[in-house]
């Protein structure tokens, strides 16, 4: 170096890296470790820069050459810390970032970083400790607040979430991840129309913010503007080509645009697999299960939704009446907040893990440690699925079930569960990508999660007909409003009660009613409730409207227990076809229709037969408990044995999934 000294140079190359000139600072650092390659304090500013440019086993080895020369400096075990987390290594995160506080303190970053490694292993008090130690130490810290927010909202205290954001917000008005993270809370808080502000915000600060693009296509969609959801998912793909989560979240959306089709859905998919689980194929080892055909099975699901959800509330009737002499039930569990329902259904396992905190890549190695012979998957492409630990195969048979009636687009995953109507024998199944097992009768087993008493027809009291739709408002398409219009019009002084939360949707709906000729004092809406509160609202429905292409599940099932019929319109792919399942298993063919027009009619006569809607009224619940959808030992008996169908396959050799 002839022209500076080694302090000179490595000033020089610190000034350069504050002003964001990262590769000038490498060079420079590089030069001095050429000349001196002892020098701790280079070999850390290297592995800092290798670290902001991806490059994780090169910036952490770098760091721990540096901590070996100099172990007494804090921001050596700091950044240790921080690039081992990003690695996916978060032990020797945690220990590397307790080192630096024990070292020094006071050191606000350090103590921030470590509420990040604390809340991704799901110990969330420990890390809003941690948090809330690092804004006290440096009440301006706008990064901490933000992160304390993420960790208040995991746990459930919005309220709480939402202060910390505004707090990182007053703190530094310019940082886009605070806004980003205000408007998946108020997202979340049912409060849409503020979120979208929030998030468009966020990207006024950094368009290229991949994770703001994939919020804001959450609030879009919760308002039912599909298109823009749609587009919002698509720039959080194009600009991070490896952000699986935004694209499930696309791949799933596409099911309730009634512009695409199953062919075009399917397609879709298979990117996502091309894109993120394909290139994980190289690491599937081979299975070592004794093939004994009639052995015990040990049987894994995999969930972040044991718990108040539906496919917690679906799952409750299977696991309480799987016979354990003939499968050994695992668990494996992301709920974050464990409810009430989560310790029933843990009573019903016979191993349960909890898997929040751990990475992809540990998962898939505990079931494979666990030696599971056939891996359910309970999500598809929902919020925080596991599908990349599909994409591994640790299991040697794969089965997706219960999330919706739709494909994973993974090679890895052998089979998904159906049922006759859901898919009907004879229809295009090169749309999914796994194997079709039908169960006899039906894709659900449902149990009440209370008993309400079912009321007298309403109509008889109000004076008039209340039709109802309590699904998610996404599912409330242009078409599906088009045709509840023209019952509207049908059917004098008839009203609908919809689900919608707080937001500009609301006065939406409305105007396209009033468009389509209804007056909009005819239509009425209900934000979320508690679940008592919400079957009690059937009370005020004589008729069940199934919007459409993406129709109900649990809640049709709900509006059938309390003596609500649905009529559903039958669609063209297998979330579409749900009331046709639940309507045909009921006895009930004269609920489905197979055209709007055919819809809009069933509806109306049915509006028309007070005595009719007051014997369904009646005899609805006595139906359901009789039918196939309750009889919760008759189902298990069938999962089970589609389960011994597809292990005795594979115990004749076949390995089911063409990932090879």
């Amino acid at each position: 170096m002839p022209a500076l000294s080694i302090p000179q140079a490595f000033a020089l190359a610190r000034r350069h890296y504050q002003s964001g000139r990262l590769a000038e600072a490498e060079r420079i650092a590089g030069q001095i470790l050429a000349a001196e390659p002892r020098h701790a304090r280079a070999l850390h500013l290297s592995g800092v820069i290798a670290h902001q440019q991806g490059r994780k086993d090169a910036a952490m080895d770098l760091i721990r050459r540096a901590i070996a020369l100099e172990p007494g400096v804090a921001d050596f075990h700091c950044h240790l810390g921080i690039a081992c987390f990003a690695s996916g290594q978060w032990v020797e995160a945690l220990a590397a970032l307790r080192q630096a506080i024990a070292l020094q303190p006071g050191f606000a970053v350090a103590h921030c970083h470590l509420g990040n490694v604390l809340r991704e292993m799901g110990q969330l008090d420990e890390a809003i400790a941690a948090y809330r130690h690092a804004v006290a130490l440096r009440p301006d810290y706008a990064g901490a607040y933000s992160n304390l927010g993420v960790a208040l909202k995991d746990k459930g205290q919005l309220a709480e979430a939402i202060a910390a954001y505004r707090q990182a917000i007053a703190g530094n008005p310019d940082l886009p991840e605070a806004h980003c993270n205000l408007g998946n809370a108020l997202c979340e808080n049912g409060q849409p129309d503020q979120a979208i502000p929030a998030l468009r915000r966020a990207l006024a600060l950094s368009p290229s913010f991949a994770l703001a693009h994939n919020n804001l296509g959450n609030a879009l969609k919760d308002e039912g503007l599909l298109d823009k959801a749609i587009a919002s998912y698509r720039r959080a793909v194009a600009l991070d080509a490896n952000y699986p989560e935004a694209h499930s979240n696309l791949l799933y959306t596409l099911h309730f645009h009634p512009g695409f089709d199953a062919r075009a859905i399917a397609d879709e998919h298979q990117a996502w697999n091309r894109q993120h689980a394909a290139p994980l194929r190289h690491g599937i080892r081979p299975h070592r299960n004794v093939r004994t055909p009639e052995r015990r099975l040990r049987i894994g699901y995999v969930s972040p939704n044991f718990r108040e959800h539906p496919v917690g509330r679906f799952m409750l009737p299977l696991l309480a009446n799987h016979e354990h002499r003939e499968v050994e039930i695992f668990c494996y569990s992301q709920v974050k907040r464990p409810d009430a329902l989560t310790y029933q259904l843990r009573a019903h396992a016979d191993q349960w893990q909890n898997t929040t905190g751990r990475s992809d890549d540990q998962v898939a190695e505990l079931i494979r440690q666990d030696e599971i012979d056939i891996l359910v998957d309970l999500s598809l492409h929902m919020d925080r699925n596991r599908l990349l630990v599909f994409a591994r195969k640790p299991a040697p048979i794969q089965v997706t079930y219960l999330a919706y009636a739709g494909t994973s687009g993974l090679n890895t995953i052998d089979y998904r569960l159906s049922d006759p109507h859901l898919d009907p024998p004879g229809m295009d199944e090169s749309v999914y990508s796994e194997q079709t097992i039908r169960l006899p009768r039906t894709y659900w087993c449902y149990q009440p999660m209370g008993t309400p008493s079912v009321g007298p027809v309403p109509a008889q009291r109000a004076g008039h007909i209340t039709f109802g739709c309590l699904n998610n408002f996404c599912k409330v398409t242009e078409p599906t409003l088009l045709s509840w219009a023209r019952i509207l019009q049908a059917v004098p002084d008839s009203q609908l009660l919809l689900h919608a939360a707080e937001g500009s949707h609301r006065q939406r709906t409305a105007k396209l009613l009033e468009q389509l000729g209804v007056d909009p004092r005819r239509l009425r809406f209900v934000a979320h409730v508690p679940m008592s509160e919400y079957l009690e609202l059937y009370q005020q429905i004589d008729v069940a409207l199934d919007p459409f292409p993406y129709g109900g599940g649990t809640t049709s099932c709900d509006a059938f227990w309390m003596g609500v019929p649905v009529i559903s319109l039958r669609g063209e792919t297998a979330v579409g076809r749900a009331g046709v399942s639940l309507a045909m298993n009921l006895g009930l063919r004269e609920l489905i229709a197979h055209t709007p027009e055919a819809y809009v009619q069933t509806a109306c006569n049915l509006a028309a037969d007070l005595p009719r809607l007051s014997v369904l009224r009646s005899s609805l619940r006595n139906r359901m408990a009789a039918s196939p959808l309750m009889d919760a030992p008759r189902f298990a008996r069938n999962v089970e044995k589609a389960y011994r169908e597809m292990w005795h396959r594979w115990c004749a050799g076949a390995d089911c999934a063409p990932y090879q």
